[in-house]
This record gives C-alpha cells, structure tokens and sequence, in this order.
C-alpha cells in the first residue's frame, strides 16, 4: 500500500510560491527524510501533510485516503496524522503517563494502562511514568512525544527535525532506537532534517528539495553516488570535479588517466565536461616518478585525508594508508565504477 501519495502540490505564503508542483510517493512502513537547507520548503511540505498549511493546488493522499484537493479539505484533528516537533511539546503540567495518553480515546480504564505500560516498555521508560518533563533528559522527553504519538496508532508520523535538540553525545543512539520503533511497528513516517548525516542514518529514502523543488528521490546510495546535479553532489559531501573527455560509451581521458566507467555514459563521444569522483572513491599509492603530491593530511583513525595536488589541482582523497606524509610523491587512481559527468 502506497502510505502517502503527493502530486502537482503548490502551496503560497504572502504571495510567494514555496512549494512549486511537487510529486512523492512513499510505500507503507517507509522513512522518508524531507533533506535540504533552510527556507527550501521541507518543513512547508511536512505543515501541508497535516494540514496546517495551506495548499492552492494539488493532492495530498495518505493510505490512499485524499486529505488535500479533488474539492476536499481534511482538518487536521481529523487526519490520523502524528506530529513530534524539536522542542519536544510536551505538557509541563502533566506526568509522563499523562502526556503519553493526553490523544487516546479508549475510557476503559484497564485498557488505558496496558496501553501506557505497551508504550513506556517500547521507549525505555518503564519507571518514569510519575516524572514530568522537566524532570527528563532531553533524549527521554522526545522518547515520550514518540510514545504519545504512536498510542493515538496513526496513519503516518511526521516529524519535524526531532534531533535537533539533543545532545551530540546520544543522538546517534538515539536515533537509531527510534528507527527500531518505527519499524518494529511498520509505521510510515516523513522526518524533516537539514542534516545529511542524520538523514543516511534514519531514514530509507531521501528527498532533497531547492528552492520548493524537489530534484532528487531515492535512497541515500542513489543520491550520494549518482546524484542528477551538482547541487546534489555538493549538499550530500566531498567530492572532486575532474575534467575529462568523453572517448566512447564506457571511457573518458582525464588528468588521472584513462578512466572506465562500469556503466555506459550517456554522453556523446569528445564531450568535454567534469566527473565527480568522491573522495573515497580515489586511492594512493607511493611513486617517486608520478605527477601527484601531498600537500595536506588529516589523520582520522583507521584512514587519512589527504589533499593531492595534481595538473594545478587539488583533490580530496580518504585512503587507509596512514603514513604518507606532505610532499610525498603518490600515484592517484581510480577505480573502475558508474562515472558521473556534468
């Protein structure tokens, strides 16, 4: 089952078009993350879908139920749509039982508390259920505002850069407890973040947006490594621009070499353009006669980053081999993969 299904939405704000046109479609027990900067519509989009933004055209369907357009409007109580924002919303006067249960409408009093127990039990807080909020941690009050939102059972959670607030130190954790939850569970959920790295970690598909566009859908790998332009390319992390010339359909001349592509190109023999090669994609190797030279180097662990001066260039390349030092002499190469070219 499709759990949310987006199509020609458009949406205005003081005359100004801030979503433009947008098409989505997320499948049922999906993590989709709404990813890009500030101002770029993400978090317009995510009001949309529970209906406290307005949209002036287009449709808005969750599990195939249409909440926007077709001549309907769905208030947003009405929706079956959880909502957990980054300063947590809880209710400071309320225990944590309290605030867990504030949207349930079972009465049975005996059912209320295997509820309450079912959901403190899912978010690690058996104990605490007498506590108030200010009595929590940062990382327990947002496992409570999760707990509160999967008790109502909704149709599809939406959150709203839920990682913001917490602490660097238990976010990692924190997030990938969530992402258990939710799949334990099969829930369907839209997470909006401007973090890349929480996006790679929490969620399954990502949809980058510029400008109330989205330009790219798909998982982290699609986007990171094949990524449909630059824009792309640069928000997802380092990479290098090497120019190149097209020889035929599976290689290209560039001041590495010759380089092969696994995938043939579709662009036209002697095009003249840039392929991307990620840092990591690149390896080292020791050569008093080759062109390259070290310039820089970060040791980081297990590998270096080293930044290699080649034809005037400077390239970022990640490699194991720890122990090249500035001014060395190095070899650069490329292995063969899906070369994409601007």
């Amino acid at each position: 089952m499709t759990a949310l299904s987006i199509t020609g939405v458009n949406s205005e704000y003081q005359g100004v078009r801030v979503l433009d046109g947008l098409d989505l479609q997320m499948e049922q027990g999906e993590i989709l993350a709404l990813l890009g900067p500030s101002g770029c519509g993400k978090t317009t989009l995510l009001r949309a879908i529970a209906g406290l933004q307005p949209v002036s055209s287009g449709c808005i369907h969750v599990q195939g139920q249409c909440f926007n357009g077709e001549g309907n409007f769905t208030p947003s109580e009405q929706r079956g749509v959880g909502m957990i924002f980054q300063d947590y919303a809880l209710f400071p006067h309320l225990t944590v039982a309290d605030n867990i249960l504030f949207g349930v409408t079972e009465k049975d009093s005996f059912r209320r508390g295997a509820l309450l127990e079912e959901m403190l039990t899912l978010v690690k807080l058996e104990g605490l259920e007498k506590r108030y909020p200010h009595e929590l941690s940062g990382g327990q009050q947002q496992r409570v505002s999760i707990a509160r939102a999967l008790a109502c059972k909704p149709k599809l959670l939406l959150l709203d850069e839920p990682f913001s607030n917490i602490d660097s130190q238990v976010r990692g954790e924190l997030m990938m407890e969530i992402r258990a939850i939710l799949k334990s569970r099969k829930v369907s959920a839209v997470f909006v973040t401007h973090s890349k790295d929480e996006a790679f970690v929490f969620a399954d598909k990502l949809a980058l947006f510029k400008e109330g566009r989205i330009v790219q859908h798909g998982t982290a790998e699609e986007l990171y490594y094949s990524p449909a332009e630059r824009y792309v390319a640069d928000f997802l992390g380092r990479g290098n621009y090497v120019p190149v010339q097209v020889v035929d359909g599976f290689n290209v001349d560039s001041p590495l070499g010759q380089l092969v592509s696994t995938s043939e190109l579709t662009w036209p023999s002697q095009y003249s353009g840039e392929v991307l090669l990620r840092p990591q994609q690149l390896t080292l190797e020791p050569d008093d006669a080759a062109a390259g030279v070290i310039r820089d180097r970060r040791f980081l662990g297990n590998f270096c980053h080293y930044q290699v001066e080649i034809a005037s260039q400077l390239l970022e390349v990640r490699s194991q081999l720890t122990q090249l030092l500035p001014g060395q002499k190095v070899q650069i190469r490329a292995e063969a993969h899906p070369l994409v070219i601007f």
